[in-house]
C-alpha cells in the first residue's frame, strides 16, 4: 500500500510524553489523506469505544492509548480553527505551545504540498499549525513568497511582450535624508498585486545594486524612524522599553496613511524576509495574528486583556492597578476617583471617561473590576482604534491570504523579530570558507577567538556589519548562510562584505592584534553600501 510504503517510524523522546504522544500522527496524517471519507468513519466508532473504556477504566490510560486518542480525535476536532480548539490550555496555561512542536514531523513533509493542498480546503498538516514547528512555518512563508515573486516577474514580462513595459520588482528610489517621506510617496498607491512583487531598494546617488543587503539598511533605517517618539507615531514607555501607538484622538489622514505605511513596511519585510529590530510588546502580535483573515476577530480580544498584558508595556500602571484589585480597605474613600480617567500624549492631557457618564460613576469595591476591564480596554483597543485599523490594514494588505495564518501570536514576533538568541558556536559550526581559508587556517582560527569574546552589543555589531542586519533569524544562527572569504595578503584594510550574500572579507592579516583592531573599526563604521 502506498501508505505502508511512504510512511516512517518517527524518532521519539523517551523522556517527553508529548513526543510520545504524537509520535503516530505521521500514520494518521496517511491515513486521512488517502481515505478521509473512511478514515472519518473509523474515528467516530474508535473514539465512541475508547472514551467509554477510559471513563470506566482510567487505570488503562497509557502512553500507547494515548497517541491513539490524539489520532482519533485529532481530524474531527482539529479540524476547526485554532482559536476554537485550544481555549482551555491557552487559558490555564498548562502546557507550553512549543512542547506541541513534532519535529519528527516536520522533517517529512513536503511543504509546498501541504500548503497547496490546505489552500484548497483538501487534508494537510497546515490544518493543525500546533504541531509545526515556527522554522516550518518559516519556510512555508518563504517558498510561497518566492513562488509568488516568480509568478509576478514572469507576468510582468509577458505583459511587456504585449501589452507594454510594466515594472518587474517593486522599486524604492530613496533619499537617505527623505526616507519617510519618498518610502510614503511611492508605497500608498501601490496595489496588493504590485506589493507582491519582489522588493529592489536603490538608495539616491549611491553605487549599491540591490541584492538583498540595501533593503536590509533601508528597513533598518525607515523604522528606526518611524518608531522614534520624535516623529509622533509611538511612544516608547520608559519603565519597559517597549513603543505602543500614541493614544492622543486622530483625524489626521496624512497621519494614518503613515500608520497604514507602517503596516505595509512590517508586511513587506516578512514577504522579502527580513527580520526588524521593533520593539513592540506581545499585544500587538496577537492583535496581528486575530486580523489574519477577518478584522471582526478582534472583538474576541476586548475581554480578554489581563494586567500581564499592561505589564509587558507599563510595569508602574500595572502595579497600580492590581493594587487597586487587591485592596482590603475602603475604596471610594481611599482612591476617591471616577470611571474618569487622565493621560498623556506628546505633551497633553486628555479626560476620559470609561464608560458613558464615567466622570459621575464613583470607583467602589464593588465596580473596581469593571473599572480595570474598561481600564484595559481603553489601552488596548478603544484609543488606538483608528491608529491599529490603518496599522493592520497596510500589513494585510501584504500578508492577506498567505501562509501567516499558520502563526501563533507568539511566533508571528519572532517571524518579524527572529530569534533573541544569539549563538555565535551555532554560527561558527554552519559557516563556509573560500578563497583559501579553512576552518584550521590561522586568521579562522583569530577571527573565533575574537568573537566568541565579543559582548552582545558587538555581536550584534559584527551581524549587522556582515548580513545588513543585528537579528537573529528563526532557528537560530544555526539557519543562516554564513560565508568568510579571503580578501587578499596581509594589509592595512578594513575588513568589508556583502551582506547581500551575507559573506565577510577578511585579508591574511599577520597579526591576532591586527585584525582584532581592523575588525573593531569595520563593524563599527558599517552603515552606508559605497563600492570599498
Amino acid at each position: 500500500m502506498e501508505f505502508e510504503a511512504r510512511s516512517r517510524k518517527p524518532k521519539m523522546d523517551p523522556k517527553n510524553p508529548l513526543s510520545l504522544l504524537l509520535s503516530d500522527v505521521q500514520q494518521a496524517y496517511w491515513l486521512l489523506r488517502e481515505c478521509p471519507q473512511e478514515a472519518q468513519i473509523l474515528i467516530a466508532s474508535a473514539a465512541e469505544r475508547i472514551m467509554s473504556s477510559v471513563s470506566a477504566r482510567p487505570d488503562l490510560i497509557t502512553p500507547r492509548l494515548m497517541k491513539g486518542i490524539l489520532i482519533i480525535f485529532m481530524y474531527p476536532i482539529l479540524k476547526k480553527k485554532p482559536w476554537q480548539n485550544n481555549h482551555v490550555n491557552q487559558e490555564a496555561r498548562l502546557i507550553k505551545y512549543t512542547e506541541f512542536y513534532n519535529e519528527s514531523l516536520n522533517s517529512f513533509i513536503d511543504f509546498m504540498d501541504d500548503f497547496k493542498r490546505f489552500r484548497e480546503k483538501q487534508f494537510a498538516l497546515c490544518n493543525f499549525p500546533f504541531v509545526l514547528t515556527v522554522t516550518t512555518k518559516a519556510n512555508i512563508l518563504k517558498l510561497e513568497s518566492s513562488v509568488l515573486m516568480r509568478e509576478k516577474l514572469q507576468l510582468a514580462f509577458f505583459r511587456a511582450l504585449f501589452v507594454g513595459v510594466n515594472p518587474p520588482y517593486l522599486l524604492l528610489t530613496i533619499r537617505r535624508d527623505y526616507i519617510i517621506e519618498d518610502a510614503l510617496v511611492q508605497l500608498q498607491h501601490k496595489s496588493h498585486e504590485d506589493l507582491k512583487k519582489q522588493l529592489k531598494v536603490k538608495f539616491v546617488n549611491e553605487e549599491g545594486i540591490d541584492e538583498g543587503g540595501v533593503q536590509k539598511e533601508f528597513f533598518q533605517l525607515a523604522m528606526r524612524e518611524l518608531i522614534d517618539p520624535k516623529y509622533g507615531m509611538f511612544e516608547i514607555n520608559d519603565d519597559s522599553r517597549l513603543c505602543w501607538f500614541v493614544r492622543s484622538p486622530l483625524d489626521d489622514e496624512l497621519a494614518l496613511d503613515e500608520y497604514n505605511m507602517v503596516g505595509r513596511l512590517i508586511g513587506l519585510a516578512i514577504y522579502n524576509g527580513i527580520i526588524l529590530d521593533i520593539p513592540f510588546p506581545s499585544a500587538l502580535y496577537k492583535k496581528l495574528a486575530l486580523t489574519a483573515e477577518s478584522p471582526g476577530d478582534l472583538r474576541k480580544l476586548d475581554d480578554s486583556w489581563d494586567l500581564d498584558d499592561l505589564a509587558e508595556i507599563d510595569p508602574t500602571l500595572a502595579k497600580g492597578l492590581r493594587q487597586l484589585e487587591t485592596f482590603e480597605g475602603d475604596v471610594l474613600e481611599a482612591y476617591d476617583r471616577t470611571f474618569q480617567i487622565e493621560y498623556k500624549s506628546l505633551g497633553q492631557t486628555y479626560q476620559h471617561d470609561l464608560v458613558p457618564n464615567g466622570s459621575s460613576i464613583p470607583l467602589t469595591n464593588a465596580n473596581r473590576s469593571e473599572f480595570i476591564k474598561e481600564y484595559l480596554r481603553f489601552l488596548f483597543t478603544t484609543s488606538i482604534a483608528k491608529q491599529f485599523n490603518a496599522f493592520s490594514e497596510g500589513f494585510h494588505l501584504v500578508t492577506l491570504g498567505s501562509a501567516i495564518q499558520l502563526f501563533r501570536p507568539e511566533e508571528v514576533e519572532q517571524l518579524i523579530c527572529g530569534s533573541p538568541e544569539i549563538d555565535f558556536n551555532a554560527l561558527e559550526q554552519i559557516t563556509q570558507y573560500e578563497g583559501g581559508f579553512n576552518a584550521k587556517s590561522r586568521i579562522i582560527r583569530w577571527f573565533w577567538e575574537t568573537v566568541h569574546a565579543y559582548d552582545e552589543k558587538d555581536k550584534k555589531r559584527l551581524l549587522f556589519f556582515a548580513t545588513g542586519s543585528d537579528r537573529v533569524p528563526i532557528g537560530g544562527l544555526g539557519h543562516l548562510s554564513f560565508t568568510i572569504s579571503k580578501n587578499g595578503p596581509d594589509s592595512m584594510r578594513l575588513p568589508t562584505s556583502h551582506t547581500c550574500y551575507n559573506t565577510l572579507m577578511l585579508c591574511a592579516y599577520s597579526t591576532k592584534e591586527r585584525l582584532q583592531e581592523r575588525l573593531m573599526t569595520a563593524i563599527g563604521n558599517a552603515e552606508g553600501f559605497g563600492l570599498m
